[in-house]
C-alpha cells in the first residue's frame, strides 16, 4: 500500500497572540488530500502566546527563550519536521489556507520541487507603494542574478518537498532566510513552479517587516551569488 503523503506546516510565531487561534480555525477548516503536521515555533513572543499554545493538543510547539527572528525558528522547525512537503505559513492572516489545494497541487508531478505563491500572478491589495516597489525590486535583482523566472520572491508561501529543503545548509535568522533559500535553491538549478494566491496586507504600522530589509534582501541575494 503507497505511503500517505504527510504536509508539514511550519508557522514562526513573534507576538501573534490575536491571530494564532484564528490561522489556526481556517487551517483546520481546509481539506487537503494529505495528513497534515503543524509545527508552532514561538519565537520569544512576549505577549500570551506561551499561556495559549500550553493548552493545544496535536500540535508540535518549540519555543525560543528569546526573539531570535524567522529564519532561525524554521530551521529549528525543520529539524522536527517528518512530512514530505514543507509549507511556511506567516502566523498572521495576510496569508490565507484557503489556497494549500492550489499551492500543493503542483506537487502532484513528482518532478515539482519547490512552489512559490506569487501575489503578483492575480489581482491583490498592497500594504504600501514601498513595500510594492520593494518587493518588485528584489525579485528583478533576483531574476537578474540568477536566471531565475519567478513574479514574487518575498512571497510568505513557499513550499519545498521536504528532502530538498533539509539538504540545504541554511543560516539566516532573519527576514533573510527568502534571499537566501531562493538563492541556494537557484543554484542547485531547481525550477521554481508559482501559483497565484489571495493576499490581505495588514496595515504598515502592523508588519514586523520594514522597509530596510529590502536591501537586506539584496545584500543576501548579492552575497549567496558568490558564496555557498
Amino acid at each position: 500500500m503507497p505511503k500517505k503523503v504527510k504536509v508539514s506546516i511550519i508557522i514562526p510565531s513573534f507576538n501573534e497572540f490575536y491571530s494564532l487561534d484564528g490561522l489556526l480555525g481556517r487551517i483546520g477548516k481546509v481539506k487537503i488530500p494529505y495528513q497534515k503536521e503543524i509545527i508552532i515555533v514561538n519565537d520569544g513572543s512576549t505577549d500570551q502566546t506561551a499561556s495559549y499554545l500550553r493548552k493545544l493538543k496535536n500540535h508540535k510547539i518549540i519555543t525560543n527563550p528569546r526573539n531570535l527572528g524567522k529564519g532561525a525558528s524554521i530551521r529549528k522547525a525543520l529539524k522536527h519536521v517528518t512530512g514530505d512537503i514543507v509549507i511556511i505559513q506567516d502566523a498572521d492572516f495576510e496569508y490565507d489556507p484557503k489556497d494549500y489545494n492550489n499551492l500543493l497541487s503542483p506537487f502532484r508531478n513528482k518532478d515539482v520541487q519547490v512552489v512559490y505563491g506569487s501575489r503578483e500572478l492575480v489581482k491583490n491589495p498592497v500594504s504600501h507603494w514601498t513595500f510594492n516597489l520593494g518587493g518588485r525590486l528584489v525579485t528583478k535583482i533576483t531574476n537578474l542574478l540568477y536566471k531565475t523566472h519567478i513574479t514574487d520572491e518575498p512571497t510568505g508561501y513557499k513550499l519545498f518537498r521536504a528532502k530538498l529543503i533539509k539538504a540545504i545548509k541554511l543560516e539566516s535568522r532573519g527576514f533573510e532566510f527568502c534571499p537566501e533559500v531562493t538563492a541556494k535553491i537557484a543554484k542547485r538549478k531547481v525550477k521554481i513552479i508559482e501559483v497565484p494566491i489571495s493576499y490581505n496586507p495588514r496595515p504598515i504600522s502592523e508588519k514586523k517587516i520594514k522597509w530596510w530589509d529590502g536591501f537586506v534582501a539584496i545584500y543576501f541575494l548579492l552575497k549567496y551569488k558568490f558564496t555557498d
